[in-house]
């Protein structure tokens, strides 16, 4: 299982970022879709989550101005952050909790950052 994510980059302050992830692999179900992020000297934090119901879960420090969303069927999360300030600037990764075809077990897989750089 190979979670590939999409267009990180940098934005002005007070811009808006769209990330995506695509789960690719021999999924039998994606249970909760996630965005962490890590900032330079800081531990990585939960941005966002989203389950396979649809419930969803932000930091205190993005609610109000981000939206998690997921398309089971093209098993892709997506993270809409508007507002952003510089303190997002981070790496972005995103997560995924998955059952492989054959398996019960819940596996839980990271994709490879992106870097997010919010300029001031």
């Amino acid at each position: 299982v190979q979670l590939q994510a999409f267009a990180g980059g940098l934005v002005q302050a007070g811009g808006s970022l769209r990330l995506s992830c695509t789960a690719y692999g021999n999924i039998f179900t994606l249970n909760t879709m996630s965005w962490y992020r890590q900032a330079p000297g800081k531990q990585r934090e939960l941005v966002a989550s989203i389950t396979s119901g649809g419930g969803t879960n932000y930091a205190d420090s993005v609610k109000g101005r981000s939206t998690i969303s997921r398309d089971s069927t093209k098993k892709t999360v997506t993270l809409q952050m508007n507002s952003l300030k510089s303190e997002d600037t981070a790496l972005y990764y995103c997560h995924a909790v998955v059952i492989i075809r054959g398996s019960f077990d819940e596996i839980p897989y990271w994709g490879r950052g992106t870097l997010v750089t919010v300029s001031s």
